[in-house]
């Protein structure tokens, strides 16, 4: 299961499955600490038991339902004040294969998929790895629901809760790997604009007014965009804007 993949150039050539492990970045982490991983690079795990989210959230799994998978990268061609490209080109590439199972898919920023009403079906996190020359690489962590149906009281879904099917999760491994790849060659090739307007296409709530918890007040405001450095930029109902990071506000719903 799992198998170097042949539809790709560079990305799954090197794939370590894990029957079990805690999490696959951390696992990364530790291989390419010890030089054991190289970029493209690719750890997947069967049961994550200690899977991490944004806002230091856990992301947890029923075993062999689900994908959770790391990648590593070398994204040196881009200068550290850049990495939100880097988040938005992952985005893109996993809502181009994952919108053909489910056409109203949608990133929640900075990078959860939601489905709008019904709850959020996968995410990503990326864990940096900065040295004296700048970013030498990042690992990028995905985790997607597949087949699960039973979820924690958290709002949660999955292609199999979704469409009524279920799904090879090697199949969609390989499709999300081979669409990932072009996505990062595509920034290789500088292909900026057309990355982040893909990614502001697939916006939830971009341009709706929606409440918003900034600490202990709540606040109307309309989502107008993503600064350069990956900021949400929010519009009130004055004209005034603001910018905030991750952990300056919080969606109040989906």
């Amino acid at each position: 299961m799992y198998k170097i993949l042949a539809n790709t150039i560079f990305l799954g050539k090197d794939v370590l499955f894990l029957p079990e492990c805690h999490s696959t970045n951390d696992t990364a982490m530790q291989l390419v600490r010890s030089e054991k991983a190289k970029e493209g690079s690719v750890v997947i795990c069967g049961h994550q038991s200690k899977g991490k989210g944004q806002r230091g959230n856990s992301w947890e799994v029923e075993p062999g339902k689900n994908l959770t998978f790391t990648l590593v990268l070398r994204p040196d061609f881009l200068d550290i004040s850049q990495q939100f490209l880097l988040n938005m080109m992952v985005s893109n590439a996993l809502l181009k294969v994952l919108k053909d199972y489910i056409p109203d898919l949608q990133v929640k920023w900075p990078n959860d998929l939601v489905v709008p009403g019904i709850g959020k079906l996968g995410g990503i996190l990326i864990e940096n790895i900065v040295g004296l020359s700048g970013w030498e690489y990042a690992l990028v962590g995905v985790g997607i629901n597949i087949n699960q149906i039973n979820f924690l009281p958290q709002k949660a879904c999955s292609l199999s809760s979704l469409t009524g099917s279920d799904y090879n999760l090697e199949e969609v491994f390989r499709l999300l790997i081979a669409q990932l790849e072009q996505g990062y060659i595509a920034l290789k090739k500088n292909k900026h604009k057309e990355i982040r307007e893909n990614y502001l296409r697939h916006l939830f709530r971009l341009e709706e007014w929606a409440l918003y918890q900034m600490g202990k007040r709540e606040v109307l405001g309309k989502i107008i965009g993503i600064s350069s450095d990956g900021k949400l930029v929010l519009e009130y109902e004055n004209g005034d804007h603001q910018e905030f990071g991750l952990k300056e506000i919080q969606f109040t719903n989906l």
